[in-house]
């Protein structure tokens, strides 16, 4: 399987993708890649029974699927718990190196990382880590941008895109963060919140508020 191949895969499980239909947007505005490009990909994954697709539903994962994303994703978050805990990365840089590893890690390594870990449950992101036999508790999948003016919620996870948690960063919004939402301004203009901890308010970007997941 292409390195590819499997990164689309990962971001459908990221996405929700296992529960429900996503979009192909999407998948073309967490990935940076063209919309044409994700639909040619779409196509492959149906025909390799990996997803199944609906017209204008949008795309969600086989069990086939799945249990293959479970184990990239396994993979991938448990090399970012090793980078951003051991090497102190920064949480924008995890990604890139995580991405090479992952393709190059035997099992045995894996289940030695894990063991090294004693055991994560999430990477620094937020994002659930399966463990080795396959289990996991699902994540929330509501996104801020979803989320009714005057509500309280906690911010859970982000999606693991280099831009976005630079973003994030820049705001100083961070895994755990409490927060009400204010105002979704129209016209795909930015979310306001305001932080329950000080009281600060912010405007989130309308892209970004689909990309942070809160519970």
């Amino acid at each position: 399987m292409t390195p590819m191949k499997e990164d689309y895969l990962k971001i459908i499980f990221e996405l929700g993708g296992t529960k429900k239909k996503i979009t192909n947007k999407q998948i073309s505005l967490s990935l940076n890649v063209a919309a044409g490009s994700v639909t040619e990909m779409v196509s492959k994954l149906v025909k390799e029974e990996l997803a199944s697709h609906t017209p204008y539903a949008g795309i969600s994962l086989t069990p086939k699927g799945i249990e293959v994303a479970e184990q990239l994703v396994r993979r991938h978050r448990l090399w970012e718990v090793f980078l951003y805990d051991k090497l102190e990365y920064k949480l924008a840089d995890v990604h890139d190196d995580a991405e090479i590893l992952e393709h190059t890690t035997s099992d045995r390594l894996m289940n030695h990382l894990d063991v090294f870990l004693n055991y994560p449950t999430h990477c620094p992101h937020g994002g659930v880590i399966p463990s080795a036999d396959g289990k996991y508790q699902e994540d929330s999948h509501l996104v801020l941008a979803d989320v009714t003016d005057g509500q309280t919620v906690v911010v859970e996870r982000f999606i693991d895109n280099h831009d976005l948690l630079t973003y994030l960063d820049d705001l100083k919004l961070k895994i755990g963060d409490r927060l009400k939402v204010i105002a979704h301004q129209p016209f795909e203009g930015p979310v306001k919140i305001r932080l329950i901890s000080d009281q600060q308010e912010m405007n989130v970007s309308f892209k970004a508020a689909h990309y942070i997941f809160v519970k």
